[in-house]
């Protein structure tokens, strides 16, 4: 099971002339030759979410589509009050997800001539980072091969984030508390996810456009994709729009669990993890994404493409004949599975979401998932999104 929690590990932290305003890139990509891809199997699926709601999981939907295979189930409860079914069409918090979203506006920006991939943080941003670090270019940004540090802020356990989830913190001061810390490796070394990348690339946005990150993802992606499920709400607005599964906290006190609901907490992870969607609507972005529709073949290539440095970290980067290597790119991450099947991908959590998107690059098999778990982002829900990954693409990965 350690082998295999390993291979989930990669994909959890997973998971295309200038364009102006709104305007779509017209010509989709060449893609490349077709990589094993098993037989859809729907008990699987069926299986790999049944039993809810318990105590780890309340609720889950699946939604598999693509020329190989489509299937969308639900299982457990969307409110442990009412005990109504999980809607298959319901909202939920994207966590990471969002950073895709991010990287699509930038490669965007790219294409339109307005930022240069090797040109620095530090052109663009002056002083937003301490004169004391190297040169930090927005491709490594994007990569996380910037060695910046990891911000602390908005953490805590399960009952600091219940009585503090309303509380929020703007980019800048997540960035600054970041960099009281030294460089993590110098920059273009190693590779090593961090959040603190995709503050930036938001405040990049927000620079070089004039415009609010919300505003330009509305304008580029959201309202030319018709992603009617798709938002990105102001930091001190807690809603989770639209009918949703509602997220839950535990907290053990005195030998007590109570459930507290977090359905509602402050978005304020933004441009790094604060979006809200849907199945549909994240099944059609990626598709858009893949298909060239958003970004130019130019730019898209940076997405597909992955550095040539090895893995700092533990948690991610570490199966298959790359193993160790870095394994994220330009806005996206790159898993190839024991069976040999290469993915493309993000997942996502915050404190009762988790979440992922991940596809095979001819689109053949989309998956998106979102489950309702109760250990506030500390991985006990992982089993459920093994059996979910091993059903989609590759069953050798809890039978191997």
């Amino acid at each position: 099971m350690r082998k295999h929690l390993a291979v989930i590990g990669t994909i959890v932290a997973l998971a295309g002339s200038a364009l102006g305003g709104s305007a779509l890139a017209a010509s989709p990509t060449s893609r490349p030759a077709a990589d094993p891809l098993p037989p859809l199997d729907p008990a699987a699926l069926r299986e790999a979410i049944a039993g809810l709601p318990n105590a780890t999981v309340t609720g889950a939907l699946v939604n598999v589509t693509g020329s190989g295979g489509q299937w969308s189930g639900t299982s457990g409860v969307r409110d442990i009050r009412t005990r109504k079914p999980v809607a298959a069409e319901g909202s939920f918090r994207v966590g990471s997800i969002s950073k895709v979203f991010t990287a699509v506006v930038v490669h965007q920006l790219v294409a339109e001539g307005r930022v240069d991939l090797d040109r620095s943080v530090q052109h663009y941003l002056p002083g937003l980072l301490p004169a004391s670090y190297p040169t930090i270019t927005i491709r490594q940004l994007l990569d996380h091969t910037s060695g910046l540090p990891g911000a602390g802020l908005g953490g805590g356990d399960a009952q600091w984030f219940v009585d503090h989830r309303f509380e929020s913190w703007t980019p800048r001061e997540i960035v600054a508390d970041a960099v009281t810390h030294p460089m993590e490796f110098a920059p273009g070394t190693l590779q090593d996810y961090n959040g603190t990348n995709y503050y930036i690339a938001g405040l990049l946005i927000e620079r070089v456009t004039g415009h609010t990150y919300a505003r330009e993802v509305d304008k580029r992606i959201i309202t030319p994709l018709a992603l009617r499920g798709t938002y990105v709400l102001n930091r001190h607005d807690p809603r989770l729009p639209g009918r949703h599964a509602h997220g839950y906290v535990a907290v053990t006190k005195d030998g007590t669990t109570t459930l507290h609901d977090v359905s509602e907490q402050s978005p304020f992870p933004w441009a790094e993890g604060g979006l809200i969607s849907t199945s549909a609507d994240l099944t059609r972005f990626v598709s858009a994404i893949f298909q060239g529709r958003l970004i130019p073949p130019s730019e898209l290539k940076e997405m597909f493409t992955v550095p040539k440095v090895k893995y700092a970290g533990k948690e991610n980067c570490n199966i298959g004949p790359e193993a160790g290597q870095a394994c994220y790119s330009a806005g996206l991450m790159k898993a190839t599975l024991p069976n040999g099947l290469t993915g493309w991908g993000k997942t996502g959590s915050r404190p009762g979401y988790t979440s992922g998107l991940f596809a095979t690059r001819d689109l053949r098999r989309v998956l998106v998932y979102s489950l309702n778990p109760t250990g506030n982002k500390d991985g006990t829900e992982m089993p459920y999104v093994l059996k979910i990954a091993a059903a989609a693409f590759d069953p050798d990965m809890v039978t191997g």
